[in-house]
């Protein structure tokens, strides 16, 4: 298929916008902590309720793509984003939070699966490497933009802009006056513009390959009984719970232990984190044309415990550097485990990819577990749960036996080159 440069730069939209509305929460944790009067324990129930959806539904999702074709099922995907946006718009309630992050939830999971193999067909399969690269990118630079623009709307707001129609036509909108609230009449009329999109032009039929297609109950079945896929599975499972739990309690840590103001200082580290972790993803992609993947991640993993070390038990300058270098230290992660987990199969790719993705479902857990014991023992030391989950993942690291490893170049062999 010829590329389609116009269906390539919506999916990167949409990858910018999958990212910039997931990576919203950690930076409102204080504030929405503050508004409801939660405890710890209530706030975690909020990207609990976002990423159960990713692992309810990553492996229907497949299933239903396969069935309704990629147009519908992305049509449903935004429809889903914009009843959970509009809904909370307009009922800022809690329990209405609670509703709206699964609703979302269920739709960008459904986004995710449906995006790569499209981007694959969009691009020509010659160039997919480059943009899933760049999507990549999109996906880190909307992270690192989404809590400034937190920031400057909060800012603004609270600034008095009576001159200016565009916040005198959204302040009309909020209710309460909860004017942080206006991020998801933003987003609402974002993922309206996007269906409207969508319903304008053509999208072409995927045909997936034999590692993107879902299986049979049975494959699942018989995948579900190795013991292999579950320890590769609850390595998914500890990476995307690390990620959301520094991203998601940074804010109120840095807060309630070094009075940061989260809509400034805190939603700056936030963002820096998700930054320096795009950054940490392209150096990955040269360490590991030197070194054997499994290094690179026990490594990462000791860079990372030292640094969550000094966020956690340092002073006030300490913590707001070393949150957002814990970023750079995990940013590898993901890939390695994803990669030497699908190494050590030679079959149902597609399937055992199935099962892992629904690993996101770490995110929704370690957030609560630490959010949970919080409020018994304080955030500090609640975090200290992050060790145990770097510590299963360095044993993953010790015991993956991939049957195919990265293939490395000897730095003789980059220094012979050059000369």
């Amino acid at each position: 298929m010829k590329r389609n440069n116009l269906l390539v730069g919506i999916i990167l939209l949409i990858w910018f916008v999958i990212s910039f509305v997931t990576n919203i929460l950690g930076p409102l944790m204080p504030i929405i902590i503050e508004t409801y009067s939660l405890s710890l324990t209530l706030a975690a129930f909020l990207p609990f309720s976002f990423f159960l959806a990713y692992g309810v539904m990553s492996i229907p999702a497949g299933i239903i793509i396969e069935k309704l074709g990629e147009k519908k099922a992305m049509l449903i995907a935004f429809s889903l984003n914009l009843l959970g946006s509009i809904a909370f718009a307009i009922y800022p309630e809690y329990l209405v939070a609670l509703a709206s992050l699964f609703t979302i939830g269920i739709g960008m999971a459904m986004l995710q699966v449906i995006i790569n193999p499209l981007m694959r067909t969009a691009g020509g399969e010659e160039n997919f490497a480059f943009f899933s690269v760049l999507a990549q990118l999109v996906f880190g630079l909307a992270s690192f933009l989404s809590p400034f623009a937190f920031s400057y709307l909060i800012g603004a707001f609270s600034g008095g802009n009576e001159n200016n129609i565009l916040f005198t036509f959204f302040s009309n909108m909020v209710v309460n006056g909860l004017n942080w609230t206006i991020l998801y009449w933003i987003f609402s009329f974002i993922f309206l513009l996007i269906i409207g999109i969508l319903l304008l032009i053509k999208i072409p039929t995927v045909h997936l390959k034999d590692d993107e297609k879902t299986g049979t109950k049975e494959v699942y079945l018989n995948l579900l009984k190795d013991k292999q896929i579950i320890l590769f599975f609850f390595g998914i499972v500890a990476y995307v719970g690390t990620e959301q739990a520094l991203a998601n309690w940074m804010s109120e840590f840095l807060k309630t232990y070094h009075a940061v103001n989260p809509a400034v200082e805190g939603a700056k580290t936030v963002a820096w984190f998700w930054g320096l972790m795009s950054l940490g993803c392209f150096l990955g992609l040269g360490l590991l044309k030197i070194w054997d993947s499994k290094i690179i991640l026990k490594t990462a993993v000791l860079l990372t415990v030292i640094t969550i070390s000094f966020a956690l038990f340092g002073g006030k300058e300490t913590s707001l550097y070393a949150f957002p270098i814990s970023g750079f230290c995990i940013s590898v992660m993901f890939s390695i485990v994803f990669s030497l987990a699908l190494n050590s199969y030679e079959e149902h790719h597609g399937s055992f990819s199935g099962i892992l993705c629904s690993g996101i479902f770490g995110g929704a857990l370690v957030p609560f577990i630490i959010g949970f014991f919080g409020d018994f023992i304080g955030l500090r030391y609640a975090l200290m749960f992050l060790y145990i989950t770097l510590g299963y993942i360095w044993y993953l690291a010790g015991y993956a036996k991939p049957l195919v490893a990265n293939k490395t170049i000897a730095l003789k062999e980059i220094y012979n080159s050059n000369k």
